[in-house]
């Protein structure tokens, strides 16, 4: 059997970085956002951890992405009433 050889993974491209950092930024600093069970985090940590690229910056990065492509196909409103968690 061949052995499958794994891609490194390669982050979290700075443009995309920069437009979710932009985007948390407007977020207001006394509210916290929880995610699952990786808890919950405050605007600073959420931009350090989307700087960092670590497990919890790649989720929120993947949450933006997913409400943006909703925004634009006009599907958010859909998504909401279908997923109220």
């Amino acid at each position: 059997m061949a052995e499958k050889t794994k891609q490194p993974k390669e982050g979290i491209p700075k443009d995309l970085k920069d437009l979710v950092i932009a985007r948390l930024d407007v977020f207001p600093s006394h509210k916290t956002i929880s995610i699952g069970s990786l808890g919950q985090f405050t605007k600073d940590e959420l931009i350090e951890c989307v700087e960092q690229g670590n497990e919890v910056g790649e989720k929120i990065v993947e949450i933006e992405l997913f409400f943006l492509r909703a925004l634009k196909e006009g599907t958010l409103l859909e998504e909401l009433i279908s997923n109220p968690d």
